[in-house]
């Protein structure tokens, strides 16, 4: 497929993702919705024959509002789409497409990144030994500081939450581990930088790692040994930003959860998870299906749904795409609007 770039029109970038999962559903579902703007280029990069055999199969279980593949803009890769293609031969394909999208997203300045789901297991099989897709981000752009940052837009109040995690895809035994004054200050470093795009004074949260932020050395002594004092460190150094920490993580989201349903609610530009579950567990339970996955740090934007493949549903017509249209018009927002990004 040859790509237009007859003007400077914003284009989305969108790898499909695992295609025994919901990816291909959700992505034709996404495209039809009359919430994705109209004024933007999407590629899809994935297999055109796949796509087509989604449409049919949602079509005979009397679904009519999805998108016909022969309408879209394809980068045909041309995987199989046998039913008896093995997860190695899917991991394979979904890794591909990843590849390729970013590739592309990158010759294209006016561009952006949005991602359906991949099992990392079919990576492993394919021997593509990722823990994410967001560390395949990472290297494919000589990158080191990256984060992975839940956002979502209240369709209640308008307000953006965001929870920015201070590790990712590892063990809960690694986390603290990994946890040190450097990677702190990295993430706030980044976190910084990506609400600055726009508020001038951001109001920063951190979660503690323990119970209670380890209730003075009772419960766990990392945030009296080191965590309390890098704050206090990078707080001096960025005086600009309100930053309160380490905070009990059992409450430190409820003033999100007042802020995403309550317009008088006390409003804050990001909290700062020390591990995947505990930024991810109120994250998903405040935003439902609003909540999108970004990673901050790289020289574009990339978005994708806050959910997994879905292979229990795969082929239903089930699957809710909600998450997909906010990683769409998330990744439109911030390329359009953001005051820092946009620069590759």
């Amino acid at each position: 497929m040859n790509i237009k770039n007859t003007d400077n029109k914003l284009k989305i970038i969108l790898s499909v993702g695992d295609e025994s999962g919901i990816g291909p559903e959700i992505i034709l579902k996404a495209l039809y919705s009359n919430q994705v703007p109209k004024d933007i280029e999407i590629i899809l990069v994935g297999s055109k024959k796949h796509l087509q055999n989604t449409y049919t199969q949602l079509k005979t279980l009397g679904l009519d509002n999805i998108a016909n593949p022969n309408n879209l803009q394809i980068h045909d890769l041309g995987s199989s789409s046998s039913k008896n293609e093995s997860k190695s031969s899917y991991g394979d394909s979904s890794f591909n497409y990843l590849i390729k999208a970013i590739e592309i997203v990158k010759k294209y300045p006016n561009s952006a990144l949005v991602t359906g789901p991949i099992c990392k297991k079919s990576w492993s099989l394919a021997g593509h030994y990722f823990s994410g897709q967001t560390e395949v981000l990472a290297k494919s752009c000589g990158v080191k500081n990256i984060g992975m940052l839940f956002t979502a837009k209240s369709p209640i109040t308008g307000w953006r939450f965001n929870t920015l995690l201070a590790t990712t895809h590892i063990p809960l035994c690694e986390v603290p581990k990994k946890l040190n004054t450097k990677l702190i200050h990295a993430k706030l470093d980044l976190f910084k930088e990506f609400c600055n795009t726009y508020t001038n004074k951001p109001i920063f949260k951190v979660a503690g790692l323990n119970p209670h932020a380890g209730e003075e050395g009772i419960l766990g002594n990392e945030e009296i040994d080191w965590l309390k004092d890098a704050l206090i460190s990078w707080n001096k150094k960025n005086k600009d930003i309100k930053l309160f920490g380490p905070l009990s993580p059992d409450s430190c989201w409820n003033s999100s959860s007042k802020a995403w349903r309550d317009k008088d609610g006390e409003k804050h530009d990001g909290i700062l998870a020390m591990y995947h579950d505990q930024g991810l567990i109120p994250m998903k339970v405040i935003a439902l299906n609003f909540s999108v996955n970004t990673t901050i740090g790289l020289p574009f934007i990339r978005t994708s749904p806050d959910h997994g493949t879905g292979f229990d549903i795969a082929g239903k017509g089930k699957a809710q795409c909600q998450s997909m249209i906010e990683a769409i018009k998330t990744a439109i927002e911030m390329t359009k609007y953001s005051r820092l990004f946009n620069t590759h």
